[in-house]
């Protein structure tokens, strides 16, 4: 690699392979932002709640470290899909361990619910179908960069686009989410998008 070059993750990965710790932490630190927005997108849509996320990639980022070894893969996507699946995982586990403890309160704090309440309100407004959050959004520009980009921007620029694009939500349910009014929001996603499209130009 020259030193004006983009990292290439191949070499990265062959690199840290035979021993070299700097290149080993700087694969694991280019995926650090990545592993962020996926983890969003994974446990937020599952729960419906703003979580942090950060517990959930500490999690996976030790646990990829620890197994390295195991990782039999040489490119970008299949590295990517390792660390997804490590996420995947522990994602599942972290929704589990939410909605166990969410039952317990729920039957201490709350211990008749009128069966009408369901009915009366409705079901939540589904998520627009098609393919998930990192099969389609991430992968049009490149994972990586799409969310390196993504980090740079404004937090409300950040939480419209994980999720318009990322939880596939409808802009209704986005606009409940970010306490504003559908026009609002839409607007702020594609003043969102236009810049994303910015950073990811002058990052070339």
């Amino acid at each position: 690699m020259t030193d004006d070059s983009k990292p290439d993750i191949s070499e990265l990965i062959e690199r840290a392979r035979d021993g070299d710790d700097e290149c080993r932490n700087q694969l694991f630190g280019l995926c650090r932002s990545y592993l962020g927005f996926v983890a969003r997108s994974q446990v937020e849509s599952s729960l419906r709640v703003k979580v942090d996320a950060s517990d959930l990639v500490q999690q996976t980022m030790l646990e990829a470290h620890r197994d390295f070894d195991r990782f039999k893969g040489t490119s970008e996507k299949e590295w990517l899909g390792w660390l997804r699946k490590i996420l995947s995982n522990n994602a599942a586990d972290f929704v589990r361990q939410y909605h166990g403890t969410a039952k317990r309160r729920a039957r201490r704090e709350v211990p008749f619910r009128d069966p009408a309440d369901s009915a009366m309100h409705g079901a939540p407004e589904p998520a627009a179908g098609g393919p998930t959050p990192s099969q389609e959004f991430l992968r049009l520009e490149g994972e990586l960069r799409v969310t390196a980009a993504l980090a740079e921007l404004p937090d409300d620029y950040q939480e419209v686009i994980v999720l318009r694009n990322l939880q596939r939500l409808p802009f209704s349910e986005v606009a409940d989410r970010m306490d504003r009014s559908r026009p609002a929001v839409q607007m702020l996603w594609m003043r969102a998008i236009k810049k994303l499209q910015e950073v990811m130009i002058n990052d070339e």
